[in-house]
């Protein structure tokens, strides 16, 4: 069997730049509990509806029960740990409960997400 080294061409060092920093111990501990939460698909649902309704928007429970062949109770503890996650806030306003992202959440999940860019670097 040949060993050989094959030359990468056509890319430089920032396409496979890494995060800024790696994350500490509380974290990653705080983080794996968002993405545990947004890790099954009626939270991550529940959570795309909320969020659709754009920065201070809010969604009243009664909008969000009818999109899930699921129980109101059921919808229930699904908000509740986004709520737990930190993902989600909520008031209620006499028989309904409404709901919103907290500022700042999708900023910090997407700026975890996203690979930092050096000048000149083309996606």
């Amino acid at each position: 069997m040949s060993k050989q080294e094959l030359e990468v061409i056509g890319q430089d060092a920032a396409c496979c730049a890494g995060l800024s920093s790696p994350l500490d111990v509380d974290q990653a501990a705080e983080l794996a509990k968002v993405f545990k939460a947004l890790g099954d698909p009626v939270r991550l649902r529940l959570m795309s509806m909320i969020a659709s309704r754009g920065e201070g928007g809010e969604v009243c429970v009664c909008e969000l029960t009818p999109a899930f062949e699921l129980s109101q109770p059921t919808i229930s503890h699904h908000l509740k740990l986004l709520r737990q996650a930190g993902l989600i806030d909520c008031e209620r306003r006499g028989t309904w409960v409404y709901y919103w992202v907290l500022p700042g959440v999708l900023d910090r999940l997407a700026a975890f997400l996203t690979t930092p860019q050096t000048a000149g670097a083309t996606a």
